[in-house]
């Protein structure tokens, strides 16, 4: 099955190309929406075209109107964690596909998953970061 990956406005124009150049089908939240789209409206869409969505706010857990967006809608949403430049944040995403696919391929929507990058043991030993179930 070849997936749809659906980037937050909040992941930028990097973030999505360089998975793009990794051979993954991306979708940009600029191509689809207006800058200030509420969250509700394009997890909507999302959901209704079974694409799984990035973002990078850490805060959507919280925010009922969004969960229950999430919920109501069966989005599979993946929130990148961590500081960093957004190639850097891209590149932990590419390492970690094998993760987050098999993560994808065990979990159906909806759902929340981290996806976190790589820790400095995990880079010693040249091994991705790790994909965790947030919500439900």
């Amino acid at each position: 099955m070849s997936r749809v990956f659906f980037t937050d406005r909040d992941l930028g124009k990097k973030f999505p190309q360089i998975l793009r150049e990794a051979g993954l089908t991306v979708e940009r939240h600029a191509d689809h929406f207006a800058h200030d789209c509420p969250d509700e409206e394009w997890l909507q869409v999302v959901g209704e075209r079974a694409w799984v969505a990035i973002t990078h706010d850490s805060r959507i857990r919280y925010k009922p109107n969004e969960l229950e967006a999430v919920v109501r809608h069966r989005v599979a949403l993946l929130v990148v964690v961590g500081r960093a430049s957004y190639p850097a944040l891209a590149a932990a995403f590419v390492s970690a596909l094998p993760r987050i696919e098999s993560f994808l391929e065990s979990h159906d929507a909806p759902f929340i998953a981290k996806v976190y990058r790589p820790t400095p043991a995990d880079m010693r030993r040249n091994a991705p970061g790790r994909v965790e179930l947030w919500y439900p």
